[in-house]
């Protein structure tokens, strides 16, 4: 059988062509209408072709407002200043490894009741939200999972969100 040498003919060819150098795809985002008829807040979901690098961002929680006072709720704030704590937090890792907002496909969003309210602010998680995603800055948005939970490591954090991001090679 010449199995082995047309599977060889073939690689050769691919690579004299430049097709197996060539650019991977674009990212697909595959968008979710809002009640409105406007792509929505978040994605149904996020298709990374082959060749794309990804990076796996752990859980992040808010940084304090003046970090010489950690004890509270009040000195991280309510659940949208956590959030834009988490999220300006997670641009500064990004940036670090060569990453941007844009590159985020998918999130995971915990969030605690914030006990002024007795119950999840979800309203300000997604007003947090909006500052960094669909905004003009960064018109995408990503494929996002947000979970109440009953706590978070400490009873000062309202929110921690982990993301994935990805890139194509050499950007």
């Amino acid at each position: 059988m010449k199995t082995k040498p047309m599977i060889a003919a073939v690689a050769a060819a691919l690579l004299a062509t430049g097709a197996a150098s060539a650019a991977p795809a674009p990212v697909e985002r595959i968008a979710s209408p809002g009640p409105d008829g406007k792509p929505g807040l978040i994605l149904k979901g996020v298709i990374v072709p082959a060749g794309y690098e990804t990076f796996y961002l752990s859980g992040q929680l808010a940084d304090p407002i003046d970090p010489a006072r950690t004890a509270t709720i009040d000195d991280y704030g309510d659940t949208r200043t956590q959030t834009l704590s988490v999220l300006a937090k997670i641009r500064t890792l990004l940036a670090s490894k060569g990453y941007a907002m844009a590159d985020v496909v998918k999130m995971q969003a915990f969030l605690a009741a914030d006990p002024k309210l007795g119950k999840i602010d979800f309203a300000g998680f997604n007003a947090g939200f909006r500052d960094y995603f669909g905004s003009a800055a960064n018109p995408n948005t990503v494929a996002r999972s947000t979970f109440q939970v009953a706590n978070l490591v400490q009873p000062m954090f309202l929110v921690e969100i982990e993301v994935t991001a990805v890139k194509a090679p050499g950007k």
